[in-house]
């Protein structure tokens, strides 16, 4: 699985922030790497530092599957670290749902009915 880092302008893309979002998302997605061709990442300060704002840090997550079409999510918090975080969550969530049901269609699981 590869992981690629994108930022704005306003947050400075170093060895230390890209070494720091791959291992976020490398662990939480780890169970998946076989599945996952290529995790981006995109970092965002929505208010940049001439404006405030508590939730102004924002991630976007797509994620690649192998045959299928690719799987994005948001997450916006104060600090980068939180953005990643939340995003990395939701994401592996959407994996585990999607990934679930294609299992789920390989093996000739039939849906419960509602009684």
């Amino acid at each position: 699985m590869k992981i690629q880092i994108n930022t704005d302008k306003n947050i400075e893309a170093d060895d230390d922030l890209a070494e720091q979002v791959r291992a976020m998302v490398g662990e939480t997605l780890e169970r998946f790497s076989e599945r996952l061709t290529r995790v981006e990442v995109y970092l965002s300060d929505q208010n940049s530092d001439s404006k405030f704002g508590t939730h102004d840090m924002r991630c976007v997550l797509e994620a690649r599957l192998a045959g299928r079409s690719p799987t994005a999510v948001t997450h916006d918090a104060a600090t980068w670290e939180q953005a990643v975080e939340g995003a990395t969550e939701q994401l592996m969530r959407s994996l585990e749902s999607t990934l679930g049901r294609l299992d789920d269609h390989r093996q000739g699981a039939t849906p419960q009915k509602y009684l």
